[in-house]
């Protein structure tokens, strides 16, 4: 089964559009969201293992120009 994780993002005022585009564009990002709230951005994210998703947020996602702050949340299939 796939990973799954939610990543909630905070983005530099101004910045917001510039990193909807540049996500949406990632592989792994199956959805990105606008929202209102503490945090500026949701994105879903997949992965086959945790690992994939470790490198996806750090390698792929921290380094895009406009994100001040990140907080990922894992899902858990409830068995």
């Amino acid at each position: 089964m796939a990973a799954k994780a939610f990543v909630l993002i905070e983005t530099v005022v101004g910045r917001n559009k510039d990193v909807v585009a540049t996500l949406r564009q990632l592989e792994g990002v199956k959805s990105v969201d606008t929202v209102t709230g503490p945090y500026d951005i949701i994105a879903i994210i997949e992965g086959e293992t945790l690992n994939d998703i470790g490198d996806l947020v750090t390698g792929k996602i921290h380094p895009t120009v406009g994100i001040s702050r990140t907080v990922t949340c894992l899902a858990i299939q409830a068995t």
